[in-house]
């Protein structure tokens, strides 16, 4: 179902202009989706599921790897259907999957099989409830604005991120782990009747009354690139950093000396500390160079990193973890904003989900390696983040190799327009 405007109403910077309520139900799908609330909450289970299973670290870090290897496959194939198909017909299927699995968690038994197979589901259905899905959306709907645009709806990340930890920690407290999954069952459905109602992709003759098709470089074009696979590598060593603390970092931070409530609280404040990051990397890239802001952020996410790895009180932790989410929580704007620019948006979320596999695949293995570490060593050393705090260093090295490019999307679009009046989105 396509979007039918008239060329007054076609001006981004209108608060009336009809893309700024997609982008709304946008925010508050990726708010409630995978993204904020898996790897948020998985390390507030840590202890509980062991305590109640006798479970392993590693082998419950492995439902984790389990579903971010499933993301990794499955990523590419959703890219093709949202290239294909209006979005609703991903999404509102994928947030109602997402739902039931993670409240089925609620009836877990000691055969930790079914942990693995719920994971897998969540796995599967994972880019269908997050901003993956919700991003070839907004691309077809901004292009001024579109660095702001995309900042906005996953700022939902960040908010998601304040909001379902605390609620989690405090009904694990008070009532118990099963009635948290039964909790994130119902968040994760809050993202369904924005969705029907607003999300869809708007096309060129919406407002021209001329269909155009969207531009852009075919997959094997861009495969052939480097900047591609540039894009992709700095996507999997984030992912490794990131996923290998975050998934972990409760149980690291009260390991340390960090009471329990202020290790949620510091998890609130990475999230937390994203919106503000993502609304300022997303203003300033459509202003400035895009690849020098991607070097900056990946630089305040490694020194986050590192300082985490020696918190041991509360103010420290919650200065590590602010200067982690406004890094990585940018990174996650300016990565899609790259691709569009570099390769257009014929393909976009194809290419879009080839750099989520190289995402999980980092992100996979980064609990993986860290639950390891933690199984021989007995504790979670600081020698094991300072490790991740270099793998993020080397993130940020590599991201030197996209030359820089200063030409703000406004002038770009007066060129785009030159050169074809009729189109306003590539």
């Amino acid at each position: 179902m396509t979007e039918h405007l008239n060329p007054r109403s076609a001006d981004e910077s209108s608060i009336h202009y009809a893309g700024w309520g997609v982008a709304a139900a946008a925010f508050v799908g990726v708010m409630t989706s995978f993204a904020p609330i898996v790897p948020y909450t998985f390390s507030l289970f840590l202890s509980p599921l062991h305590a109640a299973f006798g479970w392993r670290r590693e082998a419950i870090g492995g439902t984790f790897a389990l579903a971010a290897i499933t993301v990794a496959f499955v990523s590419p194939g959703i890219g093709m259907l949202l290239d294909r198909f209006a979005p609703r017909r991903i999404i509102l299927p994928s947030i109602l999957i997402f739902a039931l699995a993670l409240a089925s968690l609620s009836r877990l038994g000691p055969n930790i099989a079914q942990f693995y197979l719920t994971f897998f589901v969540l796995g599967l259905v994972a880019n269908g409830t997050a901003q993956f899905a919700y991003t070839r959306t907004m691309l077809t709907w901004f292009h001024k604005r579109r660095g702001f645009a995309l900042a906005l709806i996953l700022t939902g990340s960040g908010i998601g991120s304040i909001l379902i930890p605390p609620a989690t920690q405090w009904t694990i407290e008070h009532h118990g782990w099963r009635s948290a999954y039964l909790l994130l069952g119902g968040i994760a459905l809050l993202g369904f009747p924005l969705t029907a109602l607003l999300v869809r992709n708007r096309t060129a003759d919406a407002v021209y009354g001329d269909p155009i098709p969207a531009s852009g470089v075919t997959v094997g074009a861009a495969l052939g690139k480097v900047a591609f696979w540039v894009l992709a590598a700095i996507t999997a060593l984030s992912a490794f950093s990131e996923n290998g603390l975050v998934t972990n970092m409760a149980t690291i931070l009260t390991e340390h000396g960090v009471t329990a409530h202020s290790a949620a609280l510091a998890l609130s404040m990475r999230g937390g500390s994203g919106i503000i990051g993502r609304l300022c990397v997303g203003y300033l890239i459509d202003r400035f160079s895009p690849q020098r802001m991607q070097t900056f952020i990946l630089m305040l996410a490694a020194l986050g990193t590192l300082i985490l790895g020696f918190a041991s009180t509360t103010a420290v932790a919650l200065l590590g973890a602010a200067l982690l989410g406004i890094g990585l929580g940018s990174e996650a704007d300016v990565a899609p904003y790259l691709l569009a620019r570099y390769f257009g948006r014929k393909h976009f979320s194809v290419l879009y989900g080839l750099t989520w596999t190289a995402y999980a695949i980092g992100g996979g293995t980064g609990p993986v390696v860290i639950g390891h570490l933690y199984d021989r060593a007995g504790s979670y050393e600081p020698r094991f983040i300072v490790g991740l705090a270099v793998v993020a260093f080397a993130a940020a090295a590599i991201s030197l190799l996209l030359r820089s490019d200063r030409k703000p999307a406004a002038l770009e679009l007066e060129e785009i327009t030159a050169r074809n009046p009729l189109s306003l989105e590539e």
